[in-house]
């Protein structure tokens, strides 16, 4: 069994534009979309493409994602 390789995704909230960016640096890929899940996929998506170029040794069914998150409270919502 091939060891699990695991690339990290460090997403911002970005409150003006009311997306997730998210950026993992190992691959290397960055993406925006609404939904942590959408980040996700694109990643995933780019990684798919990038993965033979930049970690020709890794087998595609061994890499996971983490995703760490960032997103300061909602001030409105936390008076209330």
């Amino acid at each position: 069994m091939t060891r699990p390789t695991i690339f990290t995704i460090g997403a911002t909230w970005d409150e003006e534009a009311e997306v997730w960016v998210g950026i993992c640096d190992a691959i290397p890929a960055a993406a925006e979309a609404p939904t942590l899940d959408g980040v996700l996929e694109r990643i995933a998506a780019m990684t798919a493409d990038l993965l033979g170029d930049n970690h020709p040794d890794l087998d595609p069914a061994s890499v996971f994602f983490q995703i760490t998150a960032l997103r300061g409270m909602d001030i409105e919502a936390a008076a209330a």
